[in-house]
């Protein structure tokens, strides 16, 4: 007969695991809005000061990142924000059109209209944070409305491969590459598709959703 296992008490996870967690969301809000530059270089210490933490948790959360291609470790040196070509940014719209595109379609065919409408309060928000010229709460907040759409295909593999690669497309590009002015309008563009897919769904003409997708995706976003 086999015997159980002894119950053990809940595992205390040490402090500095969440600490990293409030380190690493800080950083990503920092580098998406811009606050740490494309191309700049900073060191653990200087960070853990500015947020009041140990190096530990900074330098934990930027080896995180940087396999989320948002830093680039220099040894002995820091970690650089990665600086992002149009290029890039457009071969990663690519991928993501790829990916989402033909799911996003298929759903529209066979998932309820009723489904669809409770996305509307994430587009909601999502156009609030453009309007705002937020890029970090609007970083947020388009990226839990693509997961809601992509959760109704039930595939999870599928809305963590799209997660990453819409984190990945959400860096900015190095300051050569960006447009004075244009970013916010862009923002705004983005996020009112968002409303316009969800319109064009319940009004069910199809040609509207496959003109809307096609947009949304279209290389050079912001």
């Amino acid at each position: 007969m086999e015997r159980a296992a002894p119950t053990e008490p809940p595992a205390r996870l040490p402090e500095r695991l969440s600490v990293r967690d409030q380190v690493l969301d800080a950083l990503r809000a920092a580098i998406v809005s811009g606050r740490l530059a494309p191309g700049t270089v900073h060191s653990a210490p200087a960070l853990a000061e500015r947020y009041r933490v140990s190096a530990t948790p900074v330098r934990e959360a930027m080896q995180l990142l940087a396999r989320e291609g948002a830093v680039e470790v220099l040894p002995n040196r820091g970690f650089r924000i990665a600086e992002h070509t149009a290029r890039d940014l457009a071969e990663l719209a690519e991928v993501r059109a790829l990916l989402e595109a033909p799911v996003v379609l298929g759903l529209t065919r066979s998932v309820p209209a009723a489904r669809w409408e409770r996305l509307r309060p994430l587009a909601d928000e999502s156009l609030v944070a453009a309007v705002g010229g937020d890029r970090a709460a609007y970083a947020e907040a388009d990226r839990a409305f693509h997961r809601a759409v992509l959760d109704l295909s039930g595939n999870l593999h599928l809305v963590a491969v799209a997660d990453e690669l819409h984190r990945r497309a959400q860096w900015p590009a190095s300051a050569a590459q960006r447009k004075g002015g244009a970013a916010g309008a862009g923002l705004v563009a983005d996020a009112t598709e968002h409303c316009v897919l969800l319109d064009a769904i319940a009004s069910g003409e199809e040609a509207a959703v496959v003109d809307v997708v096609r947009r949304h995706f279209a290389a050079g976003r912001p």
